[in-house]
């Protein structure tokens, strides 16, 4: 029933756009439209980043929290 978009429909929605957002916001929503799908694209290909920082040993822990402590009072 519904077959693909023909020429006049895409017309009529890019007349609607353009009244909606205007000339000038238009090349903006472009790119940012652009770079939302280039963004995605990557982060579904790419792994997951791992976390490398180093862990901080107990005693300088308690060093941090002692100080952290003494500024409250």
């Amino acid at each position: 029933m519904f077959g693909p978009i023909g020429a006049t429909e895409l017309i009529i929605i890019l007349v609607i756009v353009l009244v909606l957002f205007g000339a000038r916001r238009l090349p903006e929503l472009a790119s940012s439209l652009g770079k939302a799908i280039k963004n995605f694209k990557k982060s579904t290909t790419e792994p997951d980043e791992i976390d490398v920082t180093p862990k901080k040993p107990e005693a300088e822990k308690k060093e941090v929290s002692e100080e952290h402590a003494q500024k409250k009072t």
